[in-house]
């Protein structure tokens, strides 16, 4: 049994329609649709959105019972994650650290100056939001879906990595980065 799966989800700020394995979410963050698999069925209980799995797990085999309890945990952590991100989007905050480094914002799409010979464009996803300070140095990504939020900031990220000897480059704002020391004269 899992223990996650169990935990009923509380839908009371949002509105949950159920047909059959299609799931639809709606909020001030936007609409989201899930297909959750067959083993698992979803039901509403007084604004409470709870996960059991379709399947008798007594008289299935130990394969059938350990993959529905993945699930089970899985798509009740994925349902949960979508009705936060509606109620709140998540939130994730990039630094960029260099001399001249900078980011601009232009309509939909991001322009990179990271020490390179040609500036860099990125478009930003349909459903995410970013936000520049003034100096371009730090970067707030929003959205109502936690993995848009984590793929667009690696993806901003992997334009300019972080370097080890002066710390330039693109980092998380939680990210610790371990400095190296640099060369040394010998005596």
């Amino acid at each position: 049994m899992s223990k996650i799966g169990r935990k009923p989800i509380d839908t009371s700020k949002i509105q949950v329609e159920i047909d059959g394995q299609k799931v639809k979410l709606k909020g001030p963050g936007g609409t989201v649709l899930i297909d959750v698999p067959v083993m698992l069925k979803v039901f509403l209980v007084d604004k409470q959105l709870c996960i059991t799995p379709s399947l008798d797990l007594k008289n299935e085999n130990h394969v059938i019972r350990q993959e529905t309890s993945r699930l089970w945990g899985l798509y009740r952590a994925l349902l949960n994650n979508h009705v936060q991100g509606l109620e709140k989007p998540f939130e994730s905050e990039l630094h960029i650290n260099g001399l001249g480094f900078k980011a601009m914002l232009t309509g939909k799409s991001l322009t990179f100056t990271l020490g390179y010979s040609h500036k860099i464009n990125f478009t930003i996803p349909e459903n995410v939001i970013v936000e520049v300070d003034k100096s371009g140095q730090r970067l707030l990504v929003k959205s109502a879906n936690k993995e848009s939020v984590g793929k667009v900031c690696s993806e901003i990220k992997r334009l300019r990595m972080p370097e080890p000897y002066k710390g330039t480059g693109i980092k998380l704002g939680k990210e610790i980065l371990f400095r190296k020391p640099g060369k040394t004269k010998s005596a």
